[in-house]
């Protein structure tokens, strides 16, 4: 969507969830999970800095978000889906994949 706002976005897609490749970078994710709360900060493809688990990212670190899965191999990628399980990449490789997200919110575009 070109030159839709943040919120349009978001607000057009709430039901299912949302492509990182729709939103312009800077833009602050708040993601709800069963478990956690996670704060993304959309870099550019699929580049972020997530923080909110308290063991693997509890300051802003820089991950590769791989995209969404219902918990098994298949993956939706570069996508962030309600209901599904968040899977990113830490900078040691190391894989994560949250329990299921319950909500997804728009907090804020950063400026550069």
């Amino acid at each position: 969507m070109p030159g839709a706002s943040a919120n349009e976005v978001l607000n057009s897609d709430v039901e299912g969830g949302i492509y990182l490749a729709d939103l312009p970078e800077g833009v602050v994710l708040e993601i709800e999970t069963n478990h956690h709360c996670y704060t993304i900060v959309h870099r550019s493809r699929n580049t972020a800095l997530i923080s909110g688990h308290p063991r693997f990212c509890p300051e802003p670190t820089a991950v590769t978000i791989a995209g969404s899965t219902w918990g098994g191999c298949l993956l939706k990628a570069g996508f962030i889906g309600l209901g599904m399980r968040l899977a990113f990449q830490l900078p040691t490789h190391r894989t994560i994949t949250t329990s299921p997200i319950v909500q997804i919110r728009t907090s804020q575009q950063l400026t550069r």
